[in-house]
């Protein structure tokens, strides 16, 4: 990308968020044909279970009216599969509100879902109802910034052009207080992640469902902090790829922090649960029910719906990097998938 290659340097989060804008402003980036497959690409179970997960809470909340809103929603697979579940059981949103930027991404979600609404941004959605908010893999592609602890201290770290090439290097001004305060005795050239703006659009969903009422489910790669450890990684067709080759014509992401997370959304009042792993979230909905009804109409395919199956849920694929995490207004129900204790962060 040009706008990127020539630039002076720039915070790893100002690197991160051009690169991606153009990325994704310029491509569909999934399946087989692009860079990466999402969950809800690999199954329909995937987005069968958000969908009985949403009208199960739906249900024990009095049925009420409220919004579908999907973060980063792809190409509208996910919410496709969730609606024709939720369907089954009576659950129909009063309106579907996609957030997505992408133009190219836009257009695949609307062949999917017509009647959707999109948006640029939280702050645009509506403020009448409750909401039903999902985002997977959304916060992973989100900015994150990088410090280095040097011999002078902690410095943020910066993409310069060295060599003709792009690297990240420590900046020259020191950058203690932005590091948290458990994460700051660390051995020279340890990397500490923040992701600032993940923890505003979190925060920013929290206090619609505090005001609104509803729930938010997140699903992404990532842990439970505080951690150190440097996790930007590029990928390009289905392979790792180095994050300041090329950019633009790559996707970045980082892990995401759940703990992080969390305690944005604690502070508007709603109740957690998780985070848990996505394996053994989508074996307490019910996965081998539905991979088994599933089997039992198409015979042919039983062999591909368990190797779906085990793609996402064993701990060797996505079954345990994969972690689930919900948010829900103070007055809704706990929601399930959780265990006994919701296993809260």
């Amino acid at each position: 990308m040009v706008q990127i290659a020539a630039a002076r340097a720039m915070t790893v989060a100002d690197y991160m968020a051009a690169a991606n804008s153009h990325y994704y402003a310029t491509r569909d980036p999934l399946g087989a044909e692009g860079d990466f497959t999402t969950a809800p690409e690999i199954s329909q179970m995937f987005g069968e279970l958000i969908g009985i997960w949403i009208a199960d809470l739906w249900m024990r909340a009095g049925s009420p009216a409220f919004r579908y809103i999907e973060l980063g929603p792809g190409r509208g697979t996910l919410a496709a599969d969730a609606l024709r579940a939720m369907a089954r059981f009576g659950c129909a949103p009063q309106g579907v509100h996609l957030v997505e930027t992408s133009p190219a991404l836009r257009a695949a979600q609307s062949a999917r879902l017509p009647a959707a609404a999109h948006h640029d941004d939280i702050a645009d959605l509506p403020d009448d109802a409750p909401l039903v908010i999902v985002a997977n893999e959304f916060f992973d592609a989100l900015p994150i910034h990088q410090y280095m602890r040097t011999a002078d201290g902690w410095r943020e770290r910066r993409v310069e052009r060295h060599h003709g090439h792009l690297v990240p290097m420590p900046g020259d001004m020191p950058a203690d207080e932005a590091v948290p305060l458990p994460l700051r005795q660390q051995d020279e050239g340890t990397i500490v992640e923040t992701a600032p703006v993940s923890a505003a659009i979190m925060q920013g969903c929290a206090f619609r469902l505090a005001r609104q009422g509803g729930a938010m489910l997140v699903i992404d790669y990532g842990y439970r902090g505080p951690a150190a450890g440097d996790t930007l990684q590029a990928v390009k067709a289905h392979r790792f790829a180095d994050p300041f080759a090329d950019p633009g014509e790559v996707d970045l992401t980082a892990h995401v922090d759940f703990t992080m997370l969390a305690d944005a959304a604690k502070s508007t009042g709603v109740r957690i649960a998780g985070p848990v792993g996505q394996g053994d979230w989508l074996r307490r909905l019910g996965i081998e029910a539905r991979m088994a009804a599933l089997a039992a109409a198409t015979p042919d395919r039983a062999a591909d719906l368990a190797a779906q199956r085990d793609r996402l849920v064993d701990a060797s694929a996505m079954g345990e990097l994969f972690k689930v995490m919900a948010v829900c207004a103070p007055q809704w129900p706990g929601p399930e998938g959780f265990g006994a204790n919701g296993e809260a962060a």
